[in-house]
C-alpha cells in the first residue's frame, strides 16, 4: 500500500503511550498494511504504528529468515498485552528501525503469553519464545513509550542520543526530555 516515514528521537509521540484501538475496521487494516510495507522497506522484523506516526495500540511482525528461506509470517497484534512471562530471561542483541546505528545485548523473559486483537477484531492469545518473544516484547515496549534503549546504561544511552540528535539537527538537546 504505502511506505510511511519511521520517526526517530527527540520525537515526543515515541515517549507518549498509544492508545487502545477501540474498533477493528478498514482504516486500521489499512494501517497495518502500510506498516508491514514499511517494515519490509525498511528492513525489519518488527513495528509499531507509533513508529510512523500513529499513536495507537498496534504492532506488526515477521521474523521469518528469508535468508534461510523461510516462507513470511506476518502477524499482526492490535491492543497486544504481555498477560504472562516466564522467570528464564534470554539476552539478545537489539536494534531498532527508530533508533538506527546502535544495537546492544538487551534481557528479556525468554518467553511470553499475550493477548490481543486479530485483523479482524477477534480476541487472541498466543506463546511466544525465541526471538518471536523478543520482538513482541520490544514492539509492544513502543506502545507504552518505552525503547529498547532505556534498557542499556545511562552512558550508553546518553552518548548515542547526543550523536544522533546532533547530526539529525546540529544541535545537542536536553535528553532528560528523550
Amino acid at each position: 500500500m504505502a511506505i510511511r516515514k519511521i520517526i526517530t528521537p527527540p520525537n515526543p509521540l515515541l515517549r507518549q503511550p498509544s492508545l487502545k484501538v477501540a474498533e477493528v475496521d478498514d482504516t486500521i487494516r489499512r494501517l497495518i498494511r502500510d506498516m508491514f510495507d514499511t517494515m519490509y522497506d525498511a528492513p525489519g522484523i518488527g513495528l509499531a504504528a507509533v513508529q510512523v506516526g500513529e499513536p495507537l495500540s498496534v504492532i506488526v511482525m515477521d521474523t521469518a529468515d528469508k535468508e534461510k528461506g523461510e516462507e513470511p509470517r506476518p502477524l499482526a497484534l492490535i491492543n497486544p498485552e504481555v498477560v504472562w512471562a516466564s522467570e528464564q530471561k534470554a539476552t539478545w542483541q537489539e536494534g531498532c528501525l527508530s533508533v538506527p546505528d546502535i544495537y546492544d545485548e538487551v534481557e528479556r523473559p525468554m518467553e511470553v503469553r499475550v493477548r490481543y486483537l486479530d485483523e479482524n477484531g477477534e480476541e487472541q492469545e498466543r506463546h511466544f519464545s525465541g526471538l518471536d518473544a523478543i520482538c513482541v516484547q520490544h514492539e509492544i515496549d513502543h506502545t507504552k513509550g518505552i525503547l529498547f534503549i532505556d534498557y542499556l546504561s545511562r552512558l550508553k544511552r546518553e552518548r548515542y542520543l547526543k550523536k544522533v540528535i546532533k547530526r539529525a539537527h546540529g544541535r545537542v538537546p536536553n535528553l532528560s526530555q528523550t
